[in-house]
């Protein structure tokens, strides 16, 4: 035997991981179920107000269930962890985040997956209810109004700019004048405005003469405090 036959086999001897039991494997993967559950219902009741992904709520559940697999398949031997960096480390992934709550997510999912496969149950319940309490309180905090997008169809008359702006200014605190496109001997205002009333707003404009259509549209998009 060889001096690389002899350095080779202490070497696999000295890094091999002890073979893990089939209940704490079982168990490992049941809590990581469960979990991978909650952070499904969580994510659930968070986009209660904006467009709901099904499929990548369960991807999230699935995703901690393969990381801990992955983990548990790590922690038994040296050989076949190197072998699946190697193999883990050609896969690419093209799908665009578009929500950053969705990256938190899924950050969440990947080290849960991680944290149970490592054993450490309890701190990957302890981070799990953590987050959800972090997460649920930011999102119950007051923000400022959003502004609402203004947009009045009216004649291309001189004087007529002047009096939809003097029944912005009645009221709205904020008022900025977004587009203005004149066609066809007709004028498009798009005004950005932040208002507390707006039924009083658009029934006024409304009233002005030579005003074609009034519309008033609010959006979820960035508060300007």
């Amino acid at each position: 035997m060889s001096f690389k036959d002899i350095f080779r086999k202490s070497f696999l001897e000295g890094y091999a991981g002890g073979e893990i039991g089939t209940t704490d494997i079982a168990v490992t993967l049941l809590c990581a179920s469960l979990l991978a559950l909650y952070i499904y219902l969580v994510y659930r009741i968070m986009t209660r107000k904006t467009f709901y992904s099904k499929n990548f709520n369960i991807s999230l559940v699935a995703l901690s269930i393969i990381t801990t697999a992955i983990i548990l398949t790590i922690q038994s031997s040296i050989v076949i962890s190197l072998g699946m960096v190697g193999a883990l480390s050609i896969v690419r992934f093209r799908t665009a985040i578009k929500e950053p709550l969705d990256l938190v997510f899924l950050f969440w999912s990947l080290a849960l997956g991680i944290i149970c496969g490592a054993g450490l149950l309890k701190l990957a319940v302890l981070v799990s209810f953590l987050l959800t309490i972090v997460i649920l309180a930011l999102d119950r905090m007051p923000v400022g109004k959003s502004p609402m997008i203004l947009v009045v169809n009216t004649d291309a008359a001189e004087h007529q700019s002047q009096a939809i702006l003097e029944v912005v200014e009645k009221y709205s605190k904020y008022h900025k004048i977004k587009s203005r496109n004149i066609s066809s001997g007709q004028l498009d205002l798009v005004i950005e405005v932040r208002t507390s009333e707006d039924e009083e707003l658009v029934n006024e404009l409304s009233a002005l003469q030579r005003i074609h259509s009034v519309s008033l549209l609010s959006h979820d998009g960035e508060v300007t405090y």
